[in-house]
């Protein structure tokens, strides 16, 4: 009881700490186990409508002799949300592709995740939107999660470990963005502790380069996701800077998705009614008009100086337009 209790004031602490102006939910109770965590999920979701969850269980499963949980069921329900290396498990598991990539091994684990996703995912949307991100983080999992399954059923040194090796993590997502940004603004200088200034390109060379190395270790499916995942980020970012978007069939679907559980998607649509404008309200529509055109012809002046001169060049008024913009 006293572990747990330390562990989410750790928790609580480092998000409250790091996280400016998030309003963190602590949403556990004590002696739940796996079994009745999975009954009230969706009650707390309901509740709480997060934008990030950070899912720790399997304590009490084990240390609950009021409700225990035997060995099997708890492997069961923890398993079933780690994507499994062999194409016979994932067929009996297909949601595993997604639900992976939310799923963490550890507290450092996920601590260290969320960091690199926090920091990163902040200049990030200096560059690009908000669904951007969203879409680039489920494409980096999705593709690190396919790198590893391929690698893993092709070559021969992974055979003896294909049929009980898992992967959870959202590394590879946390790649995607961080390559994608090092692609988008490669002499982007960032802060390092004792290191100072680092290039951006640098820096992703040098986290691409130690997965290399790494990659016949003990967490070799984690480097190949890595691998993956960056990868992907690279492939987003070469393409949306040929004008194509290939994270947007996956905001076209989580968009859908979601209004499934938005009111007005299931209210009846009122009989459309004609109204003729007045003078009055054309020159509202003009002065509309005018204002849109303004901020689109300062947007895409401060892109072009970004494109010539580097993001350092742009002045804090320049900096905050440019995220408003990607806000809209």
């Amino acid at each position: 009881m006293k572990f747990r209790k330390l562990l989410s004031a750790a928790i609580l602490f480092f998000a409250a700490f790091f996280v400016r102006g998030v309003e963190v939910v602590n949403a556990g109770h004590s002696g739940w186990n796996s079994r009745q965590l999975r009954e009230i999920f969706r009650q707390e979701l309901d509740k709480n409508r997060p934008d990030l969850i950070i899912l720790m269980v399997g304590t009490n499963d084990n240390l609950n002799s009021y409700n225990l949980v035997p060995p099997e069921e708890f492997e069961k329900n923890l398993t079933a949300m780690a994507l499994p290396a062999s194409l016979h498990r994932f067929i009996l598991q297909p949601w595993s592709l997604l639900s992976y990539m939310f799923m963490h091994a550890g507290f450092l684990h996920i601590l260290f995740n969320m960091l690199w996703l926090y920091w990163f995912g902040s200049l990030f949307l200096y560059f690009f939107s908000g669904k951007h991100l969203r879409g680039l983080y489920v494409l980096g999992g999705i593709c690190g999660g396919l790198f590893y399954m391929i690698a893993y059923n092709i070559f021969p040194y992974f055979s003896q470990t294909l049929p009980f090796s898992t992967l959870v993590g959202a590394s590879a997502s946390v790649l995607a963005i961080v390559a994608a940004t090092a692609y988008r603004e490669p002499n982007y200088r960032v802060q390092l502790f004792l290191f100072g200034a680092v290039r951006l390109k640098y820096l992703a060379l040098i986290v691409i380069g130690t997965d290399l190395l790494f990659i016949t270790s003990n967490n070799a499916g984690g480097h190949i996701a890595h691998l993956g995942g960056a990868l992907a980020g690279l492939w987003f970012a070469a393409s949306l800077s040929k004008g194509k978007d290939v994270t947007y069939w996956i905001n076209w679907f989580l968009d859908g998705f979601a209004s499934l559980f938005q009111k007005k998607t299931w209210k009846r649509k009122p009989k459309m009614k004609v109204h003729y404008g007045s003078d009055t309200s054309r020159e509202k529509d003009y002065d509309y008009n005018a204002r849109k055109k303004a901020q689109s012809d300062e947007v895409d002046r401060i892109l072009e100086k970004l494109k010539k001169s580097g993001y350092e060049s742009l002045t804090t008024e320049e900096k905050k337009s440019l995220f408003d913009a990607s806000k809209r």
